[in-house]
């Protein structure tokens, strides 16, 4: 019932809300009860007060004062009295009661006063007569049904003795609505409270639990080979941060399995051009079909291309080691310089039969980097080979070595000719990416070069970047620690 995200929110919240309310209920009905006992305590007190101060200026100063007498005599003025004490509260009841507990006068709490058959209980009437003054909240049998706040003040005569009691007693009634009413109010502010948190919970976490439907459904998606499905971007906080993130994994995704693609295509077509052209020329050899003497020609032929093969499996080989962590690297100093110098020399018969313009910097004689010679050398030998094959007829083609801060020497390989289009510099440190699709120019590599290069690079945590514009130039940089004297 509760496995879903909604229905743990709103459970959570409504718990939240309903002991929240609670405990206020509790806080605030035990704040307004001791007020208003605390209020009707000082009420009956100066009442009861009141009353035993108007009686006793009437007493006699002898002992012998009789209560009820002394009241009889003067009834007006204790009625009119009682009223007006009465009157300072509508729920106020005061009886006049003699020592053996027969309620004398009294006046209700809807002010009307006379006489009274009641009797105060036998026990109160011992408290009080043993001088002790009473605030309670209980039942007076044979006066009252219900139970009442009272509070007694004694009668003394002018040599003190006590010849009465008065008692001011008051219900609950008040106290009982006004705790009425708060209750009802909070619960009835809870419910709205309730209601408005159910809307904004449900609003909330369907702005969550949208988007997570959505990336749960474009996932099954994916696991069906639909790589096209992307999930809407709502808003800008985090949810939609999300869902743009995983948009963006949705993008890496389906650019790999198009350069999977490619590269299936790339390397089918890589391995059976070379295999056709060795079979069909072994097979007019040994058909005769070749003459002797040209056998050597077109046995050099076939002799590249089995090293073409041999470099295309190089290379798988290499990017399988550097992926599963195989390839170890042997970090130690040597010339930098030197081996951008015999690289460049490797090269010249291309670089000839293309006429450019070859230009070579080093900052220093001897540059010494330190690190891997042979990927370093694999690294700058590709960017070269790629510079030359790349390169325009009569076109510029340098090498620079530069010193930079923090100890580094920067490498960098510039030729003009036809570049990198905008929209393919992203990609070209990806694996199996390959930038010219159409084979036109590059027909001896499989694309997996520079994501081989990028690799080495991030295994000796050191950058390689790339720079173009397309049509005009194209400029491979890569860094390197420079080693410690």
């Amino acid at each position: 019932m509760f496995k879903s995200v909604f229905a743990k929110y709103i459970l959570t919240f409504m718990l939240i809300i309903f002991v929240s309310f609670l405990v206020l209920v509790l806080i605030i009905t035990g704040m307004v009860n001791s007020y208003a006992v605390n209020a009707k305590e000082k009420l009956l007190s100066n009442a009861a007060s009141g009353a035993a101060e108007f009686l006793e200026a009437r007493t006699e100063t002898l002992s012998k004062t009789n209560f009820t007498q002394m009241i009889e005599g003067s009834v007006e003025d204790v009625d009119r009295m009682l009223r007006a004490l009465s009157a300072t509260d509508e729920d106020v009841s005061i009886l006049l009661v003699d020592n053996a507990g027969h309620v004398v006068r009294m006046v209700s709490a809807d002010g009307v006063t006379g006489p009274s058959d009641a009797v105060v209980p036998r026990n109160i009437m011992d408290e009080v007569n043993n001088n002790v003054r009473l605030s309670e909240f209980e039942a007076l049998d044979g006066v009252f049904d219900t139970p009442h706040f009272f509070y007694t003040a004694p009668v003394f005569t002018g040599d003190g003795y006590v010849c009465g009691t008065v008692f001011a007693c008051s219900t609950s009634a008040t106290q009982d609505a006004l705790l009425g009413v708060m209750i009802k109010t909070i619960l009835v502010a809870s419910l709205w409270v309730m209601l408005a948190a159910l809307i904004a919970v449900y609003i909330i976490t369907e702005r969550v639990i949208g988007p997570l439907k959505d990336m749960s459904r474009m996932a099954k998606e994916f696991a069906a080979g639909n790589f096209d499905a992307r999930v809407p971007v709502r808003g800008n906080d985090e949810v939609a941060e999300l869902a743009v993130a995983f948009n963006n994994m949705a993008d890496s995704l389906s650019r790999l399995e198009v350069m999977r693609n490619t590269f299936v295509a790339n390397v089918s077509h890589d391995l059976r051009t070379p295999m056709t052209t060795i079979s069909g020329f072994i097979d007019n050899i040994l058909s005769g079909a070749i003459p002797p003497e040209k056998r050597d020609y077109y046995l050099e032929l076939i002799r590249t291309e089995v090293q073409r093969l041999a470099r295309l499996v190089t290379s798988l080989l290499d990017i399988s080691r550097i992926q599963a962590g195989d390839r170890k690297f042997d970090y130690r100093p040597f010339d930098i310089c030197e081996m951008a110098r015999l690289i460049l020399i490797s090269f010249e018969t291309k670089i000839e039969a293309k006429h450019l313009e070859v230009s070579f910097s080093c900052d220093e004689e001897r540059m010494n980097a330190y690190a891997d010679h042979d990927a370093v050398y694999q690294i700058l030998y590709n960017l070269c080979d790629n510079a030359v094959k790349f390169s325009r007829e009569g076109g510029k083609l340098s090498i620079s070595l530069t010193a930079v801060k923090e100890h580094r020497i920067m490498v960098t390989v510039y030729n003009e000719g036809e570049g990198i289009a905008a929209a393919d510099l992203p990609f070209v440190f990806e694996r199996f990416y390959k930038g010219d699709k159409s084979r036109g120019l590059d027909k001896s590599g499989a694309g997996l070069g520079l994501f081989i290069a990028k690799t080495i690079m991030d295994a000796h945590h050191e950058k390689i970047w790339v720079e173009s514009e397309q049509g005009v130039y194209c400029s491979f940089s890569f860094t390197l620690p420079l080693a410690q004297e």
